[in-house]
């Protein structure tokens, strides 16, 4: 009976054929990062907490991290805000 293969087996070059596919998925994923899930942070993180940079929490962080108000004042105002949007606080989550 003869089969596809010389010598009582496919040999190592099987292996090649798996590494296309691993190649072909790679190079799908990379193509996909590097033009339709830029922008949006990727497919996990839509609706992510801090993706609107003028959201009034995030205005509120770029004024502790300037200095134009202190840590105190920060998570008073933060507190305040958590009650509003129901973010994540200080001690754990919401």
């Amino acid at each position: 009976m003869h089969t596809l293969a010389f010598d009582g087996g496919p040999g190592p070059w099987i292996l090649f054929f798996p590494l296309i596919w691993a190649a072909v998925v790679f190079g799908v994923v990379t193509v996909l990062r590097r033009t339709v899930w830029r922008g949006r942070g990727g497919p996990w993180q839509r609706g992510a907490a801090g993706t609107d940079p003028t959201s009034p929490i995030a205005v509120l962080g770029h004024r502790f991290a300037s200095g134009e108000i202190d840590e105190d004042e920060y998570w008073r105002r933060l507190t305040v805000l958590n009650e509003e949007f129901g973010r994540v606080t200080k001690g754990g989550r919401s």
